[in-house]
């Protein structure tokens, strides 16, 4: 961490699941701790969900019934894309039939609440977009060279111990399906300790799911952000590409 102090690191247990509005209302309160402390909080990160559900609040939607849930989640995705054509046609038209996960949020939504995800989201709460003065930054660097730090990135953490931290994960016996379970590079190391791949095959293999983690936050800021948030492109031409000098010296400013 270089000496900066961070906020929300390391706060939940890996068998505790964080959703975005649980981490939004702990993001709030920082922020607002910060501010009585006279200090500036920076909010960095590349989870777009996140952010989105921190500045524009999110949809106060009921729990989803568990049953629903099971069957909408064991459906094929074209089966559920078709159901969803029907149920909420306006949600189906924005996604694409293979976007599996939105398709089955949208379409559990709607059985178990009887609402379309469109309808609840115009009753948005909670966002701290009008109470704060933001001034945000999208960092567009090289891809070229933004993949090859992908890359040495993944080394480093097995270096680091990356490993120890999933043997350790495996031991506990959590649910697949926790957040944890899902990160990037866990699956591959998690294959590597059961002896299905070599450390170079986990090693390359978490890279790679870093490389697409990468590319669709990519998209995400191109399609998401708002069209007012000014986008440095950093590396683009024969300049030293340095992320963090150049936001550090726009902070400066």
């Amino acid at each position: 961490m270089d000496g900066v102090e961070h906020r929300l690191f390391g706060e939940w247990d890996a068998g505790d699941p964080c959703s975005a509005a649980e981490w939004a209302d702990r993001a709030r309160k920082e922020i607002a701790a910060c501010h009585e402390e006279d200090t500036v909080p920076i909010l960095v990160g590349g989870t777009g969900l996140y952010i989105k559900v921190l500045i524009e609040g999110i949809a106060p939607i009921p729990e989803i019934d568990p049953e629903i849930r099971r069957v909408v989640r064991a459906m094929e995705t074209e089966r559920a894309y078709a159901a969803l054509q029907i149920e909420d046609p306006y949600r189906a038209a924005l996604l694409s039939p293979g976007d599996s996960q939105r398709i089955a949020r949208a379409l559990e939504v709607k059985r178990s609440t009887g609402v379309t995800l469109g309808d609840w989201q115009l009753a948005k709460s909670g966002g701290l977009g009008e109470d704060i003065t933001l001034h945000p930054l999208v960092l567009m660097p090289d891809r070229t060279w933004l993949y090859r730090r992908c890359d040495a990135r993944f080394a480093q953490m097995i270096e680091n111990g990356a490993a120890d931290e999933v043997a350790a994960l495996m031991q506990r016996g959590l649910a697949p399906d926790l957040p944890v379970m899902r990160a990037i590079g866990v699956k591959e190391i998690a294959a590597w300790k059961d002896g299905e791949i070599s450390k170079e095959e986990a090693i390359e293999a978490g890279a790679q799911a870093t490389r697409r983690y990468a590319k669709r936050q990519f998209t995400w800021l191109r399609n998401q952000a708002p069209a007012d948030w000014p986008v440095a492109e950093i590396g683009h031409g024969n300049e030293t590409i340095n992320p963090e000098g150049y936001f550090a010296a726009l902070l400066r400013e």
